[in-house]
């Protein structure tokens, strides 16, 4: 996203956050490209995060049982890293019930996405969910424009717009209307909404708490959301061997502590519709590890597609300035 007052606001946060938490060392490299740095977070959060499907895919459990596991293993790990982080700069951890509050509604809106989504995957093709769940961007930089007043750049729109054509080209061929879908499709704009909401939330959080605060306590509102679902679900919660537990251990330490984390450090520093575009990297890196873990090869309008994506996300990018 980029207006002029977006951009003035987020070159300040950079500014005014120093060193930024994620607990690496400040460098030179960190100090003066925190926007780089940023960047780079960005996309390997969105690598790591697009590793899920595959740990949802081999797990022993059901989608709402995995998806509540996403969060709350990674508790312990999240914990201490906010523990042993402290304060960084200006920004803090929670001091009132207030803030624990606010942190913990940013993880419930993530667990709407988890949870709508694998609703719409019930109920739909997995290219109609996933194409209608890719329409993040286009409901983050609509609510950026309508509460913040932050207009787009025409670049920033024509990246974003190509970026979303590839996200359509992933799934071409596969991707159907029908009656039967349209609860399904609904539930994939739904898990859009969702998901456009937690990137502003955290987006705006970061200026305030630290990046372990909102990932420890987000992911606890997270998990207190979907344990009832997955228990209404009727789904198993226990998986019943050691190499089951594995795989849910790997989706919340890589693709949720760190995965997430990095794009909660990429938020605090890049603008948060940028950040949504370069979040459709995401299926491309899901596709790529499918194709080596699974054997599962995409076809030339893959390929295609995701070509086109980072094409997007780069010409996003230079209108994001």
């Amino acid at each position: 996203m980029e207006a002029a007052g977006e951009a003035r606001h987020c070159k300040g946060a950079a500014r005014r956050v120093t060193p930024p938490d994620m607990g690496l060392p400040t460098s030179d490299f960190n100090a003066r490209n925190p926007d780089a740095l940023a960047l780079i977070a960005l996309f390997l959060g969105a690598v790591a995060v697009g590793a899920s499907p595959v740990f949802v895919r081999i797990s022993e459990l059901g989608p709402f049982a995995t998806a509540f596991y996403r969060p709350f293993l990674a508790l312990p790990a999240l914990w201490l890293w906010m523990r042993l982080g402290g304060r960084q700069g200006p920004v803090r951890g929670p001091r009132t019930l207030r803030d624990v509050l606010l942190l913990m509604g940013a993880g419930a809106f993530f667990s709407g996405d988890l949870a709508f989504w694998h609703l719409s995957i019930l109920n739909t093709t997995i290219a109609n969910a996933t194409l209608f769940a890719n329409m993040a961007p286009l409901f983050v930089t609509l609510a950026i424009w309508a509460i913040w007043g932050q207009r787009p750049t025409r670049t920033f729109v024509g990246g974003m717009a190509l970026a979303l054509a590839g996200s359509a080209c992933l799934g071409f061929g596969s991707f159907r209307l029908a009656p039967d879908n349209l609860l399904g499709d609904g539930y994939g704009i739904v898990t859009a909404l969702f998901l456009s909401a937690y990137l502003i939330a955290v987006s705006r959080l970061t200026a305030t708490f630290t990046v372990a605060a909102i990932m420890t306590w987000g992911s606890l509102g997270t998990a207190v959301v979907l344990l009832p679902v997955a228990l209404l679900a009727g789904e198993n919660m226990v998986a019943t061997s050691l190499n089951g537990w594995l795989i849910l251990l790997a989706l919340a330490l890589f693709s949720h502590a760190a995965g997430q984390g990095l794009i909660a450090y990429a938020l605090r520093h890049l603008p948060a519709a940028f950040s949504s575009v370069g979040l459709l990297a995401e299926p491309v890196a899901a596709a790529a590890l499918a194709a080596v873990l699974l054997s599962e090869l995409p076809g030339l309008w893959q390929m295609g597609g995701g070509i086109i994506i980072l094409t997007g996300i780069a010409i996003a990018r230079r209108g994001s300035r």
